[in-house]
C-alpha cells in the first residue's frame, strides 16, 4: 500500500507510517521464497505489529481522546476492533491463506490510520503542545513479549470470532485451519 503522506504531515503522522512501510517490509521478507514462510522474520514482523498496536492503543487513542476533551475518536471502536483481530490473526502458525486475511485487513486499516482524517493526521492536530511528550512515549513503547503459536481448536475459534467481530466476515470464510 502506498503512503499517504503529505507535505505537512506531522510527527506522529510520519513515525507512524514510517512503522507501517518497515512492518510491510518484514512481512515480505518473510514470504520470500515461494510461499515458504521464514519464520524468524515472520517473528520480527509479529513482535514489531503487537508493539504497533500497543502504541496506538495504549498511548495514542488514550492521548488522542484526553485532547478530545474526553470524548474518544469516532474511529476508535472501529481501530479497536480491527487491532483485536489482526493481533488474534498473529497467534496461529501463520499459512499463506491466514496472511492473506491479515494483509487484507492490514491494507484497510492502515488507509483509516493515514488518511487524511485519519488516527495519525488527527492525532498531530490534536495533540499540539503534548506532542513532543507523545513522541516520546511513542518513541520508548517497549517490546513485545510473543508467545509461541497456538493452533488448538478454541484459539482458532477465537481468531474467526474477532475477525467478524471486526466485520470481515468474507475474509473469515477463506480461512482455513
Amino acid at each position: 500500500m502506498e503512503p499517504d503522506t503529505h507535505p505537512s504531515s506531522g510527527p506522529i503522522t510520519q513515525f507512524l507510517q514510517d512503522d507501517h512501510r518497515r512492518l510491510e517490509n518484514l512481512l515480505n521478507s518473510a514470504l520470500a521464497s515461494g510461499g515458504r514462510i521464514e519464520q524468524g522474520q515472520y517473528d520480527e514482523f509479529r513482535a514489531g505489529l503487537l508493539r504497533h498496536i500497543g502504541m496506538e492503543e495504549k498511548i495514542l487513542l488514550p492521548a488522542a481522546q484526553r485532547a478530545n476533551g474526553g470524548t474518544p475518536l469516532s474511529i476508535a471502536a472501529t481501530l479497536r476492533l480491527d487491532h483485536g483481530a489482526i493481533a488474534a490473526l498473529l497467534m496461529p502458525t501463520p499459512t499463506p491463506e491466514l496472511i492473506a486475511v491479515l494483509r487484507s485487513i492490514l491494507n484497510k486499516h492502515n488507509k483509516v490510520e493515514e488518511g487524511l482524517d485519519g488516527l495519525y493526521t488527527t492525532c498531530d492536530k490534536l495533540a499540539g503542545a503534548e506532542t513532543e511528550d507523545l513522541m516520546a512515549k511513542l518513541l520508548a513503547a517497549p517490546a513485545v513479549t510473543v508467545l509461541p503459536h497456538s493452533d488448538t481448536p478454541p484459539v482458532l475459534g477465537a481468531v474467526r470470532r474477532a475477525v467478524e467481530r471486526a466485520g470481515y466476515e468474507h475474509l473469515s470464510d477463506s480461512m482455513r485451519f
